[in-house]
């Protein structure tokens, strides 16, 4: 399986493994109502940046963007995971692996 990173950082999983960016990033548009009390709503829209359905390949996305999708050659790193390596700042070093759909 070949994975293209389509996020602006590098991509590590626990076993070592690295997904350096391919220099394309994949968003998903967003817009907001107005604030009141303090308070504003957000609406996603479409998603830009991701390339069309290539067999054998995977697309390593954000959670957003991976949420605003229904395609099956999505995938976000699991930063949710248990298994996540965080250092002393609780920041994620490294991944397990990832979520699809």
């Amino acid at each position: 399986m070949n994975f293209v990173n389509l996020t602006p950082h590098a991509i590590i999983l626990n076993d070592g493994t690295v997904f350096q960016p391919s220099g394309n990033v994949a968003r998903v548009s967003a817009t907001f109502t107005d604030f009141e009390n303090g308070i504003c709503r957000q609406q996603f829209g479409d998603v830009t940046g991701l390339p069309d359905p290539q067999e054998g390949t995977m697309f390593i996305v954000s959670a957003l963007v991976l949420a605003a999708t229904d395609r099956d050659d999505v995938v976000a790193p699991a930063t949710g995971h248990p298994q996540c390596v965080r250092n002393d700042k609780g920041q994620i070093m490294s991944v397990p692996g990832f979520i699809g759909k």
